[in-house]
């Protein structure tokens, strides 16, 4: 059976990736450091190649609890550490008695550098302060051109990773049932909303899954799929386990507010 078989069409360029990287790391032996990859992209790749016995797999996003988090894939005698997923952890510095910043203005701000999203990791927020993290590779790209967020004018500091503001990784799981699998469906039990108001989020760009835009009600949701609302946090589809009597289908899914 085809390895493409467990996976969505638009996923099956990465598993493809995936199985390249692999085959990379067990004919020449060599280790094979990826970009930051989200949630999703992590459990493919865990799924791929995470039972291996030649090649063995680590992530890494800066701290337990990063959600984005580059992966290393290395022949089975060798040993994976932090060091060794080359991180670079930024403060932000900035009149914050003046002005005021948001998670999205720091995001926007370092996609308008050009970036990939794959090129730097989790944006913390605390007390007004924010960090990143980033590829150490571009690190002096950025220090160069990220000048501004929003109105304020910025500076960054390198700090060392015991500086980390903290992380706060809990997902509620929840149970409860659904007629069918349907992107409009699963909104409106996810958020509890009614399914009136979970279609236009739907329609009008508001909902992605595995951090991809998806403006069909249609869309048939599978057990690992991350769904997300803007504004109103994040859900992973993590079970499904039969039906019930009436015809329902019994579901678990994790819960968890975004930054």
């Amino acid at each position: 059976m085809s390895v493409f078989v467990h996976f969505r069409k638009e996923e099956h360029a990465f598993v493809e990736q995936v199985m390249e990287w692999k085959d990379a790391v067990e004919t020449k032996y060599e280790r094979k450091l990826t970009d930051f990859l989200d949630p999703r992209e992590q459990d493919i790749l865990t799924s791929i190649v995470g039972k291996d016995e030649t090649v063995h797999l680590s992530f890494w996003g800066g701290a337990n609890g990063c959600e984005r988090k580059r992966a290393l894939l290395y022949p089975f005698y060798e040993k994976a550490e932090p060091e060794d997923f080359e991180l670079i952890l930024f403060e932000l510095k900035y009149p914050s008695k003046f002005v005021t910043i948001g998670h999205r203005d720091v995001l926007g701000s370092l996609t308008g550098l050009g970036l990939k999203r794959s090129k730097y990791g989790d944006i913390l927020e605390g007390s007004g302060r924010f960090q990143f993290i980033a590829a150490r590779d571009i690190a002096i790209f950025i220090e160069m051109n990220l000048q501004k967020i929003g109105k304020a004018s910025i500076s960054l500091d390198n700090i060392p990773f015991q500086q980390m503001l903290p992380i706060e990784d809990h997902w509620e799981e929840v149970q409860t049932t659904v007629s069918s699998f349907r992107l409009d469906v699963m909104v409106a039990e996810m958020y509890r909303l009614s399914r009136s108001k979970a279609t236009p989020f739907i329609e009008k760009g508001r909902v992605k899954v595995n951090w991809k835009s998806v403006d069909q009600a249609s869309f048939p949701l599978k057990p690992g799929d991350y769904v997300s609302v803007r504004g109103l946090g994040r859900r992973k589809l993590l079970h499904t386990e039969g039906k019930t009597k009436k015809g329902r289908w019994k579901i678990s899914y994790g819960k968890k507010q975004d930054p």
